[in-house]
């Protein structure tokens, strides 16, 4: 293409070659209405496109965030209630999201497949360039908030999604401290209020407020096209312009960002969270101080500031992370870099402290950065962080997320900000200039500039606070209460009125003639085949090895699977502990730092796990296995291979304040996890109930481990000896050659890289026999009420569905999608007002339901039980089934980087699933009929007539409903 040349209205202002994602950016405008467009041309097939609009917030109601999810719920071409769950249900795409930002809303989409591809861009620019948000208020009172009343004597509630998602991400204390960082840094710009919506403000915006943000915003005029991949660019540009943007005309949009002025002192502010009532709120305190730092748009800066944050508090050996712990004012240190704003920010956090160590705190931060200023930073830990950081850009490897998604984010980074989105893309010369670090004093002068001379910073204390929750919902029930009072009688009927014509809407189906307009895929557009995951069986010093043969880009990803089911049970959660200890406390040969460092300097990262693989038929059957996963330049195999093996066979166990250190840390991220992945940890402890296979992950990475990690935190002292041994006595089970199994991914030609050193893993490792043990759980119905102090619940159901005498097969995961995006989303998510609910059907015969952010605990768990009425009246005519059909094997084709392939391969291979077990899924998926959906109602009756239940979320709520559980407990103690 030429430069200065127009294709379909879209002039080409500029091409960059960005070698180093193998792509060109070409950069238009369109000419008629100024719209912007990034085009990244390259050889990957899974392409993107996102719309994205800058969209500055003036208040914390959260318009920006309501917008985001109401668009997508109608539009002009396609005036169903959720295009946007309907494209789940029936394309192929590999990514489907919208997101909300403090300064930008994204609306990205992804497929393999071009058909697909235009009909999802379709969709999507008429979602947000002509929604139905204009003809149907009751959009934004579903997706916003609304007052609920069905009957004069009825207590007045709020309810909306985003009403209650926000509920939910205010109640996890680290969401609240990362919320109120960047308020205190920007108190007069938009970066200072809540994009995503305070849930104590989110009931004071209007329908015409709402009505009026889309109207100034959403116009090509303020728009951010991204295009990526392999792909017919012209063909796509004339479609873009011909089908939308020249319905527009040029306006001038005034969405600029404005920069904080710095100040001239630090802001102090402190915050409260909410904890339960008979939790303590010792050493419950955050403290942090916080830099705006810079902008966004400078290259060097932007990667620089990341790799220091790393330095300075991200590894073993990070000189600020070391000395704030020493000094035990808290017992979790991180610290984090947001650069996706215009005025990023560095943040250094302290966790579970108390607020009477503030002025330590900061003491301790600047004597430090002063003397590493003065002194100097460890040379081979400044190595160990910019070969860490660039081995990930090179790699790129995002796991679910398609990197010309993360691309597209990225691009965003300077593009928004009127800069060159292309700024942020290309690394090898920014690298080059920040490795000169390693002779100069590159990083001292950031630490000057950025944090020791630098006025515009806060230090923000967020401290607990028992009995907020109840203060917060009695203030919100009186006020309700207040302003029905006030209301007459007209009023009155009028939110009784609105009330139920928005049940109306939600529990009126879309017409058929509305839903065949949304596009669709053929199930010709579908391989009949299923991918043959490459494995090729090898044994190298009588050690099993699968190698997937495939392209990795001189990456070798070396995974060891090592058996623990010799271990007795009370070493179960012992294995998990293990695993966050390995690579993190000194070893025979290296102190705790150095080996932090060799392993970022000559590695990708060595990660270690513990899990259990059930049987693909049996979940009584289960593999545990201890997982050693790495990643390394080919060339590099010999130094991984010799690091894993003084991991494995050296590591000293009587590191003691190293590892009350590691245990403190594990407690804080678990609680992190607890608060942010409610529904999965719900879930999880329901299957524990009836599932050996759950009940022995439960134990590693559930609550049963929280729990194990809490006793061994409070009584560390007394236990540390036993601490030791049980580690030792662990070690000493796992890490024998007998228990293992290995994988490597990489090309054909480097396997010999790996088979050659290879024997320094095998000769490390001991060589004994040990007998299997069996960990005879107790399994029942515990059914508990799992209390927080959220405002929102995590509700699940399930059972397993072999041990009631039914088989497994591939039309379940078609139910899956019909279940998910039909019955659930209506049931839980429309008309409940949860953020979400999925369902989740597995080969062993376990299945779930869960809710996430859910305002309801009774009524979510009524209607679990009501869907087996739903699906014995079943009814869908062929385009219906052609489309859930299609919407199931988006997931089951989900794209894999070379080392998901790898790893794919490897649990299929454990869990004992042929390549003739995938073919059958996939023929049974493929030929799904209604009768078969029909036939699984007494499944799913029968599964729930068991009546195993589990419930996270708020206390009062499951005081209300506790008749509904065998036990109630506390969470946090």
């Amino acid at each position: 293409m030429d430069l200065n040349k127009t294709y379909s209205g879209f002039k080409l202002l500029e091409t960059n070659e960005l070698t180093d994602i193998n792509s060109t950016g070409m950069i238009f405008e369109h000419e008629k209405t100024g719209a912007k467009l990034l085009y990244l041309q390259n050889d990957d097939d899974n392409k993107v496109f996102s719309v994205s609009f800058r969209t500055p917030p003036e208040n914390s109601t959260g318009v920006p965030h309501i917008i985001e999810h109401s668009v997508l719920c109608g539009s002009r071409k396609f005036p169903v209630k959720e295009p946007f769950v309907e494209l789940i249900k029936g394309s192929l795409n590999t990514f489907l999201n919208a997101m909300t930002f403090p300064d930008k809303t994204m609306y990205p989409v992804a497929s393999k497949n071009d058909k697909d591809f235009i009909n999802l861009m379709d969709v999507y620019l008429d979602a947000v360039l002509y929604p139905n948000i204009y003809e149907h208020e009751e959009i934004f009172m579903q997706e916003g908030w609304h007052y609920e009343l069905k009957n004069k004597e009825d207590e007045l509630t709020y309810k909306g999604v985003v009403y209650n998602e926000m509920q939910g991400a205010f109640s996890s204390p680290d969401s609240v401290l990362m919320r109120k960082i960047q308020e205190s840094l920007f108190p007069h710009t938009i970066y200072g209020v809540e994009s995503g919506g305070d849930p104590d403000v989110i009931p004071t915006l209007t329908y015409k407020e709402f009505i009026d943000f889309h109207k100034k915003y959403y116009h090509p005029s303020n728009s951010y096209i991204f295009l990526y991949g392999k792909m017919d660019i012209e063909e796509k540009l004339k479609f873009i312009s011909e089908n939308y943007l020249n319905n527009f005309d040029k306006l001038n949009i005034n969405s600029q960002i404005q920069i904080e002025t710095p100040f001239d002192k630090t802001l102090e502010k402190t915050v409260e969270y909410l904890i339960s009532p008979n939790e303590n709120d010792n050493d419950k305190t955050f403290l942090s101080l916080n830099f705006a730092v810079g902008r966004s748009t400078n290259p060097e800066e932007y990667l620089a500031l990341d790799i220091l944050e790393n330095i300075l508090l991200e590894t073993q050996s990070s000189p600020l992370k070391k000395e704030l712990i020493d000094a035990n004012l808290g017992k979790d240190v991180y610290g984090f870099y947001d650069r996706s704003i215009l005025q990023p920010i560095f943040s250094i956090v302290v966790k579970n402290s108390n607020e009477d160590k503030k002025e330590k705190f900061k003491e301790i931060v600047y004597t430090t950065l002063q003397k590493l200023v003065k002194e100097g930073i460890s040379k081979k830990l400044i190595e160990a962080c910019i070969n860490r950081k660039e081995f990930d850009l090179r790699e790129a490897n995002y796991q679910s997320f398609p990197k010309g998604l993360v691309y597209g984010i990225q691009c965003m980074d300077s593009w928004l900000y009127d800069q060159n989105p292309c700024t942020h893309l290309n690394f090898s010369n920014t690298l080059e200039k920040i490795k000169t670090a390693l002779t100069t004093n590159y990083f001292e002068n950031l630490i000057e500039k950025y944090l020791l001379n630098n006025s515009h910073s806060s230090l923000l204390i967020v401290k607990p606070s028992k009995g907020l929750t109840e203060q917060k919902e009695k203030e919100v029930r009186d006020n309700l209460k207040k302003f029905k009072e006030s209301l007459s009688e007209k009023q009155l009927n009028e939110i009784i009125n609105n009330t139920k014509k928005l049940k109306q809407r939600q529990i009126t189906p879309d017409s058929k003639e509305d839903l065949k307009v949304i596009p669709l895929l053929s199930l010709n557009d579908i391989n009949k085949e299923a991918d043959k995951l490459p494995l090729i069986e090898k044994s190298e010093m009588n050690i099993k090895v699968l190698h997937h043969p495939i392209f990795t880009s001189g990456i070798g990803y070396l995974n060891l699977y090592f058996d623990m089911s010799a271990l007795p049970k009370d070493l179960i959660s012992y294995s998990s502990l293990l695993a966050a200890l390995l690579g993190n406390i000194s070893t025979k040969n290296y102190n705790y730092e150095d080996l932090s460092n060799e392993i970022d300097i000559n590695t990708g990262g060595i990660n270690f796990s513990a899990a259990s693989y059930s049987k693909f038929n049996d979940d009584k059957t289960f593999y545990p296995k201890f997982n050693v996963k790495t990643k390394v330049l080919i060339d590099k195999v010999p130094k991984l291979t010799e690091l894993i093996s003084e991991i494995l066979s050296a590591t000293k166990f009587e590191e003691k304040r190293k590892i009350k250190e590691l245990i403190q840390k594990i407690k804080s991220r678990l609680e992190m996890i607890m608060f942010d992945r409610g529904h999965m940890v719900s879930a999880k402890r329901l299957c524990s109930y009836f599932s050996p296979t759950t009940k022995y992950n439960e134990m590693l990475n559930g609550i049963d481990y929280y729990k194990f990690i809490c006793d061994l935190e409070l009584n560390f002292e007394s236990k540390f000896n036993v601490i030791c041994e049980n580690l030792q006595k662990t070690s000493d089970i796992i890490f024998n050659k007998k228990n293992l199994l290995i994988s490597f991914t990489s090309e054909e030609k480097d396997y010999d890289k790996f088979k050659n050193s290879l024997a320094t893993i095998e000769s490390s490792l001991k060589n004994t026999t040990y007998q299997c043990c069996n960990p005879n759980f107790e399994l029942k119905p515990f059914n508990e009420g799992i209390m927080t102090s959220a405002k929102v619940q995590y509700v699940s159901k399930g059972y397993n569905f072999r041990r009631l005498g039914y088989n497994y097969t591939g039309s379940l995961k078609v139910l899956k999608t019909i279940s998910s995006f039909d019955y659930l989303w209506n049931k839980i998510r429309v008309q409940g007002g949860a953020y979400g609910s999925f369902s989740h059907f597995e080969r062993n015969g376990n299945i779930f339901f869960a809710s996430y952010r859910d305002p309801n605990l009774k009524e979510t768990l009524d209607a679990y039980d009501n869907i087996s009425t739903y699906i014995e009246n079943f009814d869908a005519d062929e385009r219906e089934m052609t489309k859930y059909i299609i919407g199931t094997m988006s997931e089951v084709d989900s794209p894999l980087t070379p080392s998901m392939t790898g790893e794919t391969s490897d649990i299929n291979y454990i869990r004992r699933i042929t390549q003739k077990d995938i073919q059958k899924e996939r023929n049974e998926i493929l030929n799904t009929t209604i009768d078969e959906i029909r036939q699984f109602k007494n499944l799913l009756n029968d599964c729930f007539k068991e009546n195993y239940i589990c419930a996270l979320g708020n206390e009062d709520k499951i005081h209300i409903n506790k008749n509904l559980f065998n036990d109630t407990i506390n969470l946090f103690e």
